[in-house]
């Protein structure tokens, strides 16, 4: 069987169940031989996450560390510039991974945004998009909100032969109604994170007190906050 890279890119501030039951979801229904779980470094034209790059690959690792295929990666990490998908994948590109081996997954409601990334349309000529039902963000709605490009859209499975131009494929699954967003808040209010982040996520941030403060400079918030640093990473 030919390779399907799966690469899940995201500030991951901190990664959830819903960024798992995505990347999940496109493992499954596709077929993929490895999932890449990606943090970003700098979110496009954004202010910096609340947590340091250590502490969100340490989250990604944690995640990751249970499920067979699954790797966390640093690439996005190791420089200084903004995080663009396009960059990302070029990087495959350049290891010799070819558009049709690589799936870029993502949840329907920041796929909705593509028009607004970085080198679209281009930015679909390098990778199949895998995407993933999100809560009041079905893929059904997808052909209807984006028709420029339905012609491109498919539906699992995807069989022995790679397709020869890259596709978006439509993966209707039941995720997690849980956001980044959400989680630090409750940090912030003293709730509860249990079932939001896996296990050994939520031991990290209780651990090393992350996102117990909405205040720069003061435990738990080493970065200056950012409301939207669960999006994920692509756009402009």
């Amino acid at each position: 069987m030919s390779r399907r890279i799966g690469i899940l890119g995201g500030t991951f501030d901190p990664i959830h169940r819903g960024h798992i039951d995505i990347g999940a979801a496109a493992y499954a229904s596709l077929g993929l031989t490895r999932m890449y779980v990606i943090p970003a470094n700098i979110p496009p034209h954004r202010p910096q996450p609340f947590a340091s790059g250590f502490h969100r690959f340490d989250m990604a690792a944690l995640t990751v560390a249970e499920r067979s295929g699954w790797r966390a990666s640093d690439i996005e990490l190791r420089g200084e510039a903004p995080s663009y998908t396009a960059t990302t994948l070029k990087h495959y590109h350049d290891r010799g991974y070819r558009p049709t081996e690589l799936f870029f997954v993502i949840g329907a409601d920041a796929f909705a945004e593509i028009g607004s990334w970085r080198d679209y349309p281009t930015i679909l000529d390098g990778a199949h998009f895998a995407v993933v039902s999100r809560p009041r963000c079905p893929v059904e709605d997808l052909p209807r909100r984006l028709p420029l490009l339905a012609s491109r859209m498919a539906r699992p499975p995807l069989d022995s032969m790679s397709p020869i131009d890259p596709l978006i494929f439509l993966i209707d699954a039941r995720t997690t109604d849980v956001s980044s967003t959400a989680i630090r808040q409750c940090r912030v209010d003293g709730l509860p994170i249990t079932g939001m982040v896996d296990p050994g996520v939520q031991q990290h941030i209780e651990r090393h007190g992350l996102y117990t403060s909405s205040t720069p400079g003061r435990r738990g918030s080493d970065r200056t906050p950012n409301p939207a640093a669960d999006r994920l990473h692509g756009q402009s």
